[in-house]
């Protein structure tokens, strides 16, 4: 099993007491970092959706329609 990049990030946020140290408590830190992990995993996961998708042979404008763009933008953020 691999880990994310997010899950092999060492912060020190966990080491943080907020009884004792001037910082707030660093949950919401924590959930910063776990979104951006998320966001990183769905970037990864459009990517290949479409790269199946133009395997698959479906146009540009088809994929454009999908995520809500413009072919040319679609081609542009996803094409080689």
């Amino acid at each position: 099993m691999t880990k994310t990049r997010a899950e092999s990030v060492v912060t020190g946020l966990d080491q943080l007491d907020p009884a004792t140290h001037p910082a707030r408590d660093a949950a919401s830190l924590r959930r910063v970092i776990a979104a951006r992990a998320g966001v990183e995993a769905a970037e990864r996961e459009l990517r290949e959706a479409v790269r199946a998708a133009r395997s698959a042979g479906d146009s540009w404008t088809v994929i454009g329609a999908a995520l809500d763009v413009t072919r040319q933008a679609a081609q542009k953020r996803f094409g080689d």
